[in-house]
């Protein structure tokens, strides 16, 4: 279960499934945004009856929340302070994050999202935890 706030008001939530932090690179493109999307659906990390990670979201029928954040292209290598410049520009993230999501949509899957650009506070029932870096 996860959900997103904006400002103290509820702007998604979901039942069990996916919370997914959404990083959008400069050089990603509509058909990044596809392969991403088939991934996500399918990927098997849901446990089976003997315990095994070979369920995929659809398999369960579970929920996914999508949360924009250009901060997962923060790159601390040089001093303390990050810097965001492999994040793409929020003119050319937006239309991505917006495809992507319609993407997963498509799937047939309950989606909710957090706010683009907002400062949201997300909480998070990580039940595992499982957490994963995914990159095609």
């Amino acid at each position: 279960m996860a959900a997103v706030s904006v400002d103290g008001e509820m702007v998604g939530q979901i039942g069990p499934g996916l919370c997914v932090f959404v990083g959008i690179t400069h050089d990603d493109d509509d058909s990044e945004m596809q392969r991403m999307a088939e991934k996500l659906v399918k990927l098997r990390i849901f446990s089976d009856s003997e315990d095994k990670m070979n369920l995929s979201v659809t398999d369960v029928g579970g929920d996914i929340l999508l949360v924009s954040q250009f901060t997962l292209y923060g790159d601390s290598s040089k001093g303390n302070r990050p810097s965001f410049v492999r994040a793409a520009r929020p003119e050319q993230a937006l239309p991505l994050f917006r495809t992507f999501m319609e993407r997963v949509v498509s799937s047939g899957l309950t989606v909710a999202t957090g706010r683009f650009g907002a400062d949201m506070k997300v909480m998070i029932a990580n039940d595992g935890p499982v957490t994963l870096i995914l990159e095609t």
